[in-house]
């Protein structure tokens, strides 16, 4: 990502209500590049997927704090960051194929692959017991005659 043009960065519980909270954020700091409806829904369900897997991997047994960092470049991109200091992955390659999952038989192990698939960019980063970072980059077209 070019230099960013504004940021803002949350941080919550670990809490199911709270990835609610975080598709609204995101989509409302989104709005600011004038998305389409199409590029709006791409970026709430990759940002869904990235807070749900912080809450139901990263904390199995507690309550712990993930931080999600939204930027705007002089691209015209949206660089969402999803940051969680729990458990951790010990193999991101593996963790990264469909339908692998560490969670019980209700989950579908696709998060990873949804975000890739609604992404232009999917970076993971972990360290077992210090926790993962999700980067995901998205470039809104631009409307005509839209600045």
């Amino acid at each position: 990502m070019k230099k960013a043009e504004n940021y803002t960065t949350l941080t919550f519980p670990s809490r199911s209500s709270n990835e609610g909270f975080a598709r609204a954020a995101a989509a409302c700091f989104a709005a600011q590049l004038d998305p389409t409806l199409d590029e709006l829904n791409d970026v709430k369900t990759a940002v869904s997927e990235a807070v749900t897997n912080a809450i139901v991997h990263a904390y199995p047994d507690c309550l712990g704090k993930i931080s999600m960092r939204l930027s705007l470049g002089e691209d015209h991109s949206l660089e969402i960051v999803v940051r969680d200091w729990g458990v951790g992955i010990p193999d991101v390659a593996q963790a990264r194929q469909p339908l692998y999952t560490t969670g019980s038989e209700e989950r579908s192990g696709m998060g990873f692959t949804i975000m890739e698939s609604f992404m232009d960019l999917l970076r993971v980063r972990s360290q077992p017991g210090k926790g993962t970072t999700v980067t995901m980059r998205k470039r809104i077209s631009r409307r005509a005659g839209v600045q």
